[in-house]
């Protein structure tokens, strides 16, 4: 007789090979009724053994009761998005700048596809899987770890040796075609809307709150990369990480190849293109990495996407349709923007009833009228565009499109100023899309990122005179009863709208500068200059020259700044935020005995490479400790960090004078100041 023991444990390593075997490689082995008879074998077992079920059984992935919200947490590293490349010539210039960085003639890089799926960072102790992030804005995500759990490819427990006390992996959760087609069959034979393509399918199976709906999609993750890795060490290459990965239990796509040079990155691109309709999922380029890591950490990052990987994207997917009208829409900063209202055509497995004409000069040139016959495309998540005329398709009588001189929300007039393609309403607040697209900035995902509050509650508050700027909307909950009364609002919904603008009266200053909408003024550098300064008062009472102090900023954002806090409707705005109750916590102290950052004020370069932590660890010590991290050296610099290899920047700062540090006196001066220890 069996050992029901070694049974359960020969089930559970049949079933996780068998996934893996389904969602990896796109192999079978077995059927699929004859997998389920493993399956309900392995329940019934555990059922008659209740004390030998383990969280990471293939039985467990599954349970939970339904979510209100999912928290945000913090990544342990971020996690950076990737700049594009959409030809060949973007490709060779990515490889010169890798080559020049490193001061060689060739490059080993790792290329794979870019699977059209959901980013995913997943967080391991000793093993164990312990929490699972969306990507979010790339510091701070949703916790998932319920619904990632539901993913039967993904290992809640590592196997094998070696493995780091702590491990971040990141990956790319997606559905395959076949799976898609067959959930959409589900979904339209409950009479509900379809799913418009497995990407926004994936995501939005990644997040539903009941973890039950999330298990009954099949869905399928690849492991791509990771974060942090501390007690423990992995390979200096990416290619033997991922190999390291696979002996895990961790899924990684069956296509990534080590390839050199140029000529192999695109060799590879090419081979992928031709064969891209008959893989199993959905993907929309490639994607390079360098090699080794020390490259890496050589090259560095710049904003929010690395120097040392590229996304060569696919060309556009194309259809034809016919304009029925051409409109214009009103932006956050007055921005008049043509749009072509389009006969409805699929394109990319979405359908498309509107595209952009971005400005008058680009009408022009491409000379789209109403009533033409035109090319349309889009790519990924792209806004839909107007690619071309289709001549023969014109007909008689068509009349060149010009811009309003009138702002047709408000009437205000509409000017273009000098130097300027864009034509701009001079309504400001008194523009009522102005407003609306201001509101929807403000609340939106990278500002304060309000759940609930959408597009069309916006319209609702706003035609109700409830939401005339944002600090009207900490004021709402004085109006419970005419909110009860609109339509699609009951009890239970302003209960949850009220809840949700409560919470995200504390805040943070990089989100609060950001969602007042400050032109040019980005996330990133929303963020520098709330580092650089610390606090608004400061930001406010700064003039050019000292803007231009901060990171990334230039003359032309430091004057948009000034100007902002400058009108005095902006200011008012702000009074009005912080006296309805908008906060955020002051700067963190450093645990010196005054409490003040050892390094505030202090400019440092890190050059080289350090043996005891990576770049962005370094990076992250320095900033703890008040100092700005930049990339080039310069007299207001306060020392050169410089490790093994060092580049330009070491030369730079001996003929500025500037002090260096080697790696010992660096790390001395962060252990001093209590931000670093040796884990060894």
């Amino acid at each position: 007789m069996t050992d029901p023991a070694a049974r359960i444990l020969q089930l559970r390593q049949w079933i996780q090979h068998h996934n893996t075997r389904y969602y990896v490689l796109d192999d079978p082995e077995i059927s699929d009724d004859a997998f389920d008879q493993l399956f309900r074998e392995l329940v019934d077992l555990e059922s008659q053994h209740p004390a030998w079920i383990t969280p990471d059984s293939p039985t467990q992935r599954v349970g939970g009761a339904p979510l209100e919200s999912f928290p945000q947490a913090r990544h342990l590293t971020p996690m950076m998005s990737l700049d594009n490349a959409f030809s060949d010539d973007e490709t060779a210039e990515f490889h010169r700048r890798v080559r020049e960085g490193l001061g060689v003639d060739e490059v080993e890089y790792v290329a794979e596809p870019k699977i059209d799926g959901v980013s995913l960072n997943l967080i391991y102790q000793r093993g164990e899987l312990r929490q699972a992030l969306t990507r979010g804005d790339g510091e701070t995500g949703e916790e998932v770890t319920a619904n990632a759990r539901t993913i039967a490819v993904l290992p809640l427990r590592l196997k094998g040796e070696a493995i780091p006390e702590w491990l971040e992996v990141r990956g790319e959760v997606f559905l395959r075609k076949q799976d898609f087609a067959r959930l959409n069959r589900q979904v339209e034979e409950r009479g509900e809307r379809s799913l418009a393509n497995p990407r926004n399918a994936a995501a939005g199976s990644l997040r539903q709150l009941d973890p039950k709906i999330t298990a009954s999609r099949p869905l399928a993750l690849f492991c791509h990369g990771m974060g942090r890795v501390e007690g423990g060490s992995l390979p200096s290459r990416h290619s033997e990480i991922m190999a390291l990965f696979q002996t895990w239990g961790l899924p990684v796509c069956p296509r990534l190849t080590v390839v050199h040079g140029l000529e192999g990155c695109l060799n590879y691109y090419r081979a992928l293109e031709s064969d891209r309709h008959t893989l199993p999922y959905e993907i929309d380029g490639v994607v390079y990495k360098v090699n080794r890591l020390a490259d890496r950490e050589r090259l560095g990052s710049v904003a929010r996407a690395p120097r040392w990987a590229r996304a060569h994207k696919f060309p556009p997917v194309e259809a034809r349709t016919r304009v029925l009208a051409i409109d214009v829409q009103v932006g956050r900063t007055g921005v008049i923007t043509p749009v072509a209202r389009l006969a409805p055509v699929a394109v990319g497995g979405v359908t498309v009833s509107n595209a952009t004409l971005h400005n008058l000069d680009e009408v022009r040139r491409k000379d789209v009228r109403p009533g033409d016959g035109v090319v349309v495309c889009r790519a990924g998540d792209v806004i839909p565009e107007v690619v071309r005329v289709v001549p023969e398709l014109r007909s008689e009588g068509t009349i060149p499109f010009d811009m309003p001189t009138h702002c047709p929300e408000c009437g205000a007039p509409v000017e273009q100023a000098e130097g300027e393609t864009a034509f701009r309403c001079t309504g400001g607040w008194s523009c009522p899309a102005q407003v609306r697209e201001a509101l929807r900035h403000f609340v939106g995902r990278d500002g304060l990122d309000i759940e609930g509050v959408g597009e069309k509650l916006i319209e609702q508050l706003y035609r109700e005179r409830l939401l005339t700027d944002p600090s009207d909307l900490f004021h709402l909950h004085r109006h419970r009863q005419r909110l009860e009364g609109l339509e699609r609002l009951g009890v239970k919904s302003v209960d949850n709208l009220l809840a949700a603008i409560a919470k995200r009266q504390t805040t943070t200053l990089p989100r609060f500068l950001f969602a007042l909408g400050i032109r040019d003024v980005g996330e990133a550098t929303a963020r520098n200059l709330a580092h650089h300064f610390g606090d608004l008062e400061s930001l406010m009472a700064a003039d050019a020259p000292s803007l231009e102090g901060v990171a990334d900023v230039g003359p032309k954002v430091a004057a948009r700044v000034v100007a902002f806090f400058a009108d005095p409707r902006n200011r008012a705005l702000v009074e009005r935020l912080r006296q309805a109750g908008v906060h955020w916590p002051p700067p963190a102290e450093a645990s010196t005995p005054g409490g003040s950052k050892p390094l505030a004020g202090q400019t440092v370069v890190l050059t080289g490479e350090l043996s005891s932590l990576t770049r962005q660890q370094a990076k992250m010590r320095l900033e703890a400790l008040g100092a700005k991290v930049s990339g080039s050296v310069s007299q207001r610099t306060a020392f050169v960090a410089a490790g093994e290899k060092p580049g330009s920047k070491l030369a730079n700062a001996q003929a500025l004078g500037v002090k260096v540090l080697d790696e010992a006196a660096f790390l001395e001066l962060l252990a001093r100041h209590g931000e670093y220890r040796r884990s060894n």
